[in-house]
């Protein structure tokens, strides 16, 4: 049967005839994806801060439950709305425990990066090597050690302990309690031969002897000669300045040696350096300064080692270092929530009123210094890895990153030729 041109024609559009439906639908997708699109191209920018620490080489072990301690409290400043209503991103960076690398991944992370914050560095040596890429771009840094101090610096802030707050009264505490025969062991850089110059002041002042200073290579493994040195001299106290997992070398070498009845006093070794050492290399006379230790009363700190095992881990540990990074990073959100900007001249100046109730206590940026004002503890460690605290200062003190028996003119000269002296 024939049909005509208009029957044929007729027939093919009933079969393809287009339910309303069907454009409805492409229409809904493209609404949803254009607003999509213009949510995104109206979403604020996060603000950006560089997180720059070992996380391989010899100090990896050390530095990076700091990189956590910052992140915890970035998660925390998100999870409360983030900043001028921007969320934190961190950018984190390997320093790879070489001074060099630190300091060119500073470099990147200013320029290209376009970090608002550097919160970097573990040992004096990587904050040298980084100070002057941060003072050349007029940028802000915030340094979460302890350290040797003789130095200050218009954008940096040190969220660690000054002399005053842990190499003095620790020596101090150690001279009165422990004895005045002494044994100085170190790594070999920039704060343990620093350190032993403010140390060596204070033995003389006490009618003190230093039997022996003695300096291993970072990252050294071998304390031979230093185990045959403490069995002839037997000090009253050994001060230790040792930084990293030479730490652990050391401490299995004394147990080795079963030296266990001199006491350590250690100016570098938390918990998690206590953990590293592991019960096998347990030491029964170990004792450190610091101004926190994870076993602190007070609900401040239960809150940060609950929220840092709850998110890292039950087996994981809280230090000092850890402590003061994760101070640093609230002290930096409070100055840019005031200065309402991320620009780091604008949060430079907030700084200087900021405080905080930290975990250690009341932190409080000192603005002549730009150090922190801090209380100082001495712990006992425990073969479990914590530290009973056997002494304490009491109220928080005031920074003095000079000591103030000599001029700072007297002390750069005293750095000055204690690095000339040096091969």
């Amino acid at each position: 049967m024939r049909h005509g041109p208009q029957r044929i024609f007729s027939g093919y559009n009933r079969r393809m005839k287009i339910h309303p439906g069907y454009l409805v639908l492409p229409a809904l997708v493209l609404l949803v994806l254009l607003a999509i699109g213009l949510w995104h191209s109206s979403a604020p920018p996060p603000i950006r801060i560089g997180v720059l620490h070992s996380i391989s080489g010899n100090m990896a072990a050390s530095e990076r439950p700091l990189v956590d301690a910052v992140r915890l409290a970035v998660e925390e400043i998100n999870a409360a709305g983030g900043l001028l209503g921007r969320p934190v991103e961190l950018i984190v960076a390997d320093g790879k425990s070489d001074n060099a690398v630190f300091a060119a991944e500073a470099e990147r992370l200013i320029t290209a990066e376009r970090v608002s914050a550097l919160f970097a560095c573990w040992t004096s040596s990587c904050r040298k090597a980084v100070k002057p890429v941060v003072e050349k771009h007029r940028h802000l840094m915030f340094y979460p050690l302890q350290y040797e101090g003789l130095e200050q610096s218009s954008h940096i802030y040190y969220t660690g302990s000054a002399p005053n707050q842990q190499i003095i009264p620790g020596t101090r505490w150690a001279l009165d309690t422990l004895g005045k025969r002494v044994y100085l062991i170190g790594s070999d850089y920039v704060f343990p031969r620093t350190a032993n110059l403010i140390i060596r002041d204070l033995v003389q002042a006490n009618r003190g002897t230093v039997l022996a200073e003695r300096y291993r290579p970072l990252g050294d493994h071998d304390f031979r000669s230093i185990i045959d040195e403490l069995r002839t001299l037997r000090p009253d106290v050994v001060l230790n300045t040792v930084n990293g997992d030479s730490n652990v070398h050391f401490f299995r070498a004394l147990r080795a040696a079963k030296l266990g009845d001199i006491p350590v006093m250690s100016f570098s070794v938390a918990e998690m350096e206590l953990k590293a050492i592991s019960p096998e290399a347990f030491h029964p006379n170990h004792y450190a300064v610091w101004n926190y230790f994870q076993t602190l009363p007070g609900e401040a700190n239960r809150r940060f080692v609950e929220a840092f095992r709850q998110r890292y881990g039950t087996d994981q540990v809280t230090s000092d270092p850890m402590e003061a990074s994760y101070v640093g990073t609230r002290l930096w959100a409070q100055a840019v929530h005031d200065a309402r900007t991320d620009d780091p001249k604008a949060v430079n100046l907030a700084m200087g009123l900021q405080s905080i109730a930290a975990p250690s206590g009341i932190a409080a940026v000192d603005r002549r210094s730009r150090h922190l004002w801090k209380q100082v503890r001495v712990g006992k460690a425990r073969e479990d890895g914590q530290f009973d605290v056997v002494w304490d200062a009491g109220d928080a003190l005031r920074p003095e990153p000079y000591p103030s028996y000599r001029p700072p003119s007297a002390w750069q000269r005293l750095v000055s030729e204690l690095a000339e002296s040096r091969p």
